[in-house]
This record gives structure tokens, C-alpha cells and sequence, in this order.
């Protein structure tokens, strides 16, 4: 048997290695591991942990790699049309010669696993959509997340990172049964009182298995997860990217937001909302030319 040690990527042995995890620290017998495409954290056993050789690694992330691709790809075309009908509509119906532009919302994306924050501001970038950035652990966001917005001035905020619910310290409907939702329903609490209307921030929050019915009551216009599982690392983007591109005079439909998701509406939900883009003439010459 391979030495676990910490950065290791394994799989548990008692669920038939189905999620790729992160070895991120380790105590006696115990490690705790943090998801490679799931959000997701938890302990085990050491002697349940079995190293992932290479060839194991690139098939698993392969197929997720695929699925990746996949919402890219349908993103980008519901995109496409979008852009259509809003050249449509300045143009009064192509009968006027006339460039827009278009401003999308900002998105202030406060994640608790620096990894995936380099792989989801990787996505913003290739889908358009700006964003800043930050890692800050999920115990921390409650606090520093009134700050940040002051700084930024967000039309959009992601607070996430990983969770996980434990049967074995609660009801699902008790919070003391989550690794982290207590921290995501605080960063929201704390976020409403600088920012209190919907259609002024729009918030997504939570990650695997987060208590989403606490999340929503605390404020967020979105959240993790409605049936308590698993999230992949890239939905929150997908999710919140379709806002910050939606014209703020029209609704997000929802099931359009969770088709663009890898969990779909059993890991994401929400109520409905705004969205954030806005549209403006003339262009610059310049900017036509370019």
C-alpha cells in the first residue's frame, strides 16, 4: 500500500473511487480530502484511500473534461442567439444601421479553494464575463465580504467552496449538520446588509450538499443544493455567468440557467431574477474598427 501523503490525488476505496479527491492535510488515521472537479470535502480513513495512478486520473477527468466542454458549448450558442435579438431589437428590427455594445454584470466570485478559483476565473475569462476574484477560507467570508463589496461594487456575488452534509450530526434541515453552510448563510446575511435588494446583487452561494433552503432564506437569489448532492466545481460559474449576461430588463428562466449546469436542478436552484447586462449606443469608430 502506497504512503498517503498531503497533495496526493485518491479515491475511496469504499466508494469505488467515484469522486478524485485532494489529500489536503492529514491527522493520525484521518485525512481530509478536498474534491478535484466536486465540490465536495471530507474525512476518511487512510487505509480507505488508494492512490490514483496517472492513466486513472486522465480517464476520470476526461469524461468530466467532456461535460465541461459540453455547457461551454451550449452556453455559447444560447449566447449567440441572445446577442441576435438584442441586434434585433436596437436595430428596430434591422431596418436601422446600428452598433451596440454591451456591458455584462460584474461578478465578484469569493471562493474557499484556490484551485478552483484559477479554474473558474479561467471560464469567466473565455465566456466574457468579468470578474475579480478572491480565496478566502469559507470561515473568513463572512467577514471580509461586506469589505469586498464596498471595493468592487458587484452586480453579482459567488460565495462558495466546498461542503459536505453529514447524516450522522443531524437532520438535513439542521445546520450543525454541514461542514460550511453555516459560513455561506452568514456571508450572504452579512452581504444583504450592504446590498439588501435581489435585483441590485444578485447572489449564488453554497457547494456540495450545501443546505440550500437556509442559504435562500438568508438572502441569495441562488443556491447549493436542493437534493444535497454533489456540485461540480465549474456550475457556479455557468450559473451566474447567464445572469451577468442576461439584459437587466429581462427575467433569467431558470430551467435556461440549469441546463448550462453539470448538476442541474437536483444540486442548483433558486427563485427568479434579473439579470444584469446593459446594452448601449453609439459605439466608437475605434472600438468598430478593432
Amino acid at each position: 500500500m502506497s504512503v498517503i501523503k498531503e497533495g496526493q490525488i485518491v479515491g475511496r476505496t469504499s466508494y469505488q473511487c467515484d469522486i478524485l479527491f485532494r489529500v489536503v492535510s492529514l491527522e493520525g488515521k484521518v485525512a481530509e480530502l478536498r474534491g478535484e472537479e466536486m465540490r465536495l470535502i471530507a474525512d476518511a480513513p487512510i487505509d480507505d484511500l488508494v492512490v490514483l495512478e496517472e492513466s486513472e486520473r486522465k480517464k476520470h477527468q476526461k469524461k468530466f473534461k467532456e461535460k465541461e466542454e459540453s455547457c461551454y458549448q451550449l452556453f455559447r450558442q444560447d449566447r449567440k442567439l441572445n446577442r441576435e435579438q438584442s441586434e434585433y431589437e436596437i436595430t428596430s428590427g434591422y431596418t436601422e444601421k446600428q452598433s451596440f455594445f454591451e456591458l455584462p454584470g460584474r461578478i465578484l466570485h469569493i471562493d474557499g479553494d484556490p484551485v478552483y478559483l484559477k479554474k473558474c476565473t479561467a471560464v469567466y475569462d473565455r465566456l466574457g464575463v468579468p470578474v475579480y476574484g478572491v480565496h478566502l477560507p469559507e470561515k473568513e467570508m463572512p467577514l471580509q465580504v461586506a469589505s469586498l463589496i464596498e471595493m468592487v461594487r458587484p452586480e453579482v456575488l459567488v460565495v462558495t467552496g466546498h461542503d459536505a452534509y453529514m447524516k450522522n450530526k443531524g437532520h438535513k434541515n439542521e445546520m450543525k449538520a454541514y461542514r460550511n453552510s453555516k459560513y455561506f448563510v452568514d456571508t450572504v446575511k452579512e452581504a444583504r446588509k450592504i446590498v439588501p435588494y435581489m435585483d441590485h446583487l444578485a447572489i449564488f452561494a453554497g457547494a456540495c450538499q450545501s443546505y440550500f433552503q437556509s442559504i435562500l432564506r438568508a438572502g441569495a437569489n441562488f443556491a447549493s443544493s436542493p437534493e444535497r448532492i454533489n456540485i461540480h466545481a465549474l456550475d457556479p460559474v455557468y450559473l451566474v455567468a447567464k445572469v451577468s449576461l442576461t439584459p437587466f430588463m429581462e427575467r433569467v428562466a431558470l430551467w435556461d440557467v440549469l441546463k448550462h449546469t453539470l448538476a442541474g436542478e437536483k444540486g442548483l436552484g433558486g427563485i427568479e431574477s434579473r439579470g444584469t447586462l446593459r446594452r448601449g449606443i453609439p459605439v466608437e469608430q475605434e472600438e468598430i474598427e478593432e
